[in-house]
């Protein structure tokens, strides 16, 4: 029940600070809509950089254009879901840097919503426009003979793989207080994870394939119950059921991510500023 309580509380925290956020940006609405239409366009550019390749070749990989489009439109979505609700994680170190961490301490509200609610900025709506559109575009545009199975499981790959970058998100946070800051390291598997998923598996080496899939379990973000759903080989051999477990992949993240940041609040040694 006390565990219950704790986490009542933080989301009400999490969405009071959120929306004071939230208030402030809509201040000047002319300058919100034009920082996300130029988050949408800048986010765009990645898939830009795709259309030029296909423009030149064929297949990736052996995957055709709608193909990729459809792993760049899971990933990109369920990264910008992620990095909407948890993005200011990444800028944790600047906080232990100047002293102001010590302040969330202190205060009677949980530190993971303080952290993640704060700066929260509806102008990344942009890149989950994006990716959505994308998305939409390659679901009309995929080969697939479309099963009640596949079909749901389009949303619960966005949904678990939102989870998943939230939970990497969150040991990021962890590692930079241990580390005291190294928020490049963090954006390594955050901001580098999503642009590793949104090209084929096939076009990378098995062992860094092995890696995303059994370490860090990126791969169930989009790889592997999207290659179940276009009915393509994933380079790791595999049990079918596979494609179908990345809810659990991210219940496990989650519980992991839990941890990490545990641990890492109490490994955390105040700057004295």
């Amino acid at each position: 029940m006390a565990e219950r309580g704790a986490v009542r509380e933080g989301l009400r925290a999490y969405g009071l600070i959120a929306g004071m956020w939230v208030r402030s940006s809509m201040t000047y609405r002319t300058s919100f809509l034009v920082t996300v239409v130029g988050n949408l366009l800048l986010t765009g550019l990645d898939f830009v950089g795709i259309l030029l390749m296909f423009s030149q070749v064929d297949t990736l990989g052996g995957w055709a254009l709608p193909e990729v489009a459809f792993l760049y439109g899971l990933s990109v979505t369920a990264f910008g879901i992620a990095d909407l609700v948890l993005g200011s994680m990444d800028v944790l170190g600047a906080r232990m840097r100047d002293g102001s961490f010590d302040v969330l301490l202190v205060r009677p509200v949980p530190v993971l919503a303080q952290v993640g609610a704060d700066r929260f900025a509806l102008r990344r709506l942009g890149r989950i426009t994006q990716g959505l559109a994308v998305l939409g575009w390659a679901l009309s545009a995929v080969d697939v003979e479309w099963t009640a199975a596949k079909v749901l499981l389009v949303p619960v790959m966005v949904v678990s793989g939102a989870v998943i970058f939230g939970a990497v998100f969150v040991a990021g946070a962890a590692f930079q207080i241990v580390a005291q800051d190294a928020a490049e390291v963090q954006n390594a598997f955050t901001y580098g994870g999503t642009t590793l998923l949104q090209y084929p598996p096939s076009v990378f080496g098995k062992d860094l394939v092995r890696g995303v899939t059994f370490t860090l379990p990126l791969a169930f973000v989009n790889w592997v119950p999207a290659a179940h759903v276009l009915g393509r080989p994933y380079p790791v051999a595999l049990p079918g059921w596979t494609a179908y477990v990345s809810p659990l992949v991210a219940a496990v993240c989650c519980a992991a991510a839990g941890l990490a940041w545990r641990a890492g609040l109490r490994a955390y040694q105040s700057t004295g500023s």
